[in-house]
């Protein structure tokens, strides 16, 4: 499904009922939007075990402009503050007053965005596995140079100058770092998802190359008001933990978990444990 905003025609799906039948009444759920990661990613890394969600709110899937399956854009439209912007206009066109948002990697990013910027329409947070800050990468950058083999620090440069010329660059750029990306790693599962996404190789290098080397709201995180849960893998390289607990420390209501075994892919590292968390804090949440 695709709505028409700011300019540009978004893509969305939906899962699972907004209100629910319970002993004879009609009992609203969270609305619950997925950011995905990237820039360039799309929404198809989310419908595996994060779908296990609808049992818990409504999953909106968005794919940010230009991504997924989301509409061709200007390409000088791809920005943080038009993914910010995009998501409210998509919250208006629901026609709701607030939303819940799960933004991960890049799309916690967004979501940290959208929270500043318009604090009184969220109703609460979960970042997993992102940052406040251009800071990560140069954290990202002496991880790999720590753990990364040859080849793995080889390709990074890639990503670090945002130079990927085919999508076949950008496939070798993440087969050779899948482990780091996930300690669950398995070589069939990864083709196997590699085939469900549709990326976009000149958004990553725009964001890379462009606004997350500047980008910064760790002075701003104060402002957010909402519940609001902060996942980080212990093991995670691109967005160490402690750019996580930085993010728990300025938000007044938020709470930190780090999943011991995990590195950024949470969800497919230990999905019965990220999937009790979020389950968690959204009954927590909507009972305050």
């Amino acid at each position: 499904m695709y709505a028409k905003i700011r300019g540009t025609e978004i893509f969305y799906d939906i899962d699972g009922m907004r209100l629910v039948p319970v002993n004879g009444e009609l009992v609203e759920r969270p609305c619950l939007f997925l950011l995905h990661g990237g820039p360039g990613g799309d929404h198809a890394g989310f419908k595996t075990t994060p779908a296990a969600l609808s049992d818990t709110a409504q999953l909106v899937y968005v794919d940010h402009r230009g991504s997924g399956r989301s509409r061709d854009s200007d390409p000088d439209s791809w920005t943080l503050e038009n993914n910010i912007d995009d998501l409210d206009a998509l919250r208006e066109h629901f026609g709701l007053e607030r939303i819940s948002i799960l933004g991960s990697s890049y799309g916690g990013m967004v979501a940290l965005g959208y929270a500043i910027r318009y604090p009184d329409r969220v109703a609460n947070l979960i970042l997993v596995a992102t940052a406040p800050s251009f800071r990560f990468m140069e954290d990202a950058k002496r991880i790999v140079e720590e753990r990364g083999t040859p080849e793995q620090i080889e390709v990074c440069r890639r990503l670090w100058d945002g130079t990927f010329e085919s999508l076949d660059q950008l496939k070798e750029y993440y087969r050779l770092m899948a482990p780091q990306y996930a300690t669950s790693f398995d070589p069939e599962k990864f083709e196997e998802n590699w085939s469900l996404g549709i990326r976009n190789f000149d958004q990553l290098n725009r964001g890379f190359a462009g606004f997350l080397r500047t980008f910064d709201y760790t002075e701003q995180l104060s402002a957010i008001t909402c519940p609001t849960l902060v996942m980080a893998g212990a093991h995670d390289w691109i967005c160490p933990p402690n750019h996580s607990r930085l993010i728990a420390e300025r938000i007044p209501r938020a709470h930190l978990k780090i999943f011991a075994h995990s590195s950024h892919s949470i969800a497919a590292d230990e999905p019965d444990a990220f999937l009790a968390a979020v389950r968690g804090f959204l009954t927590y949440a909507e009972a305050e």
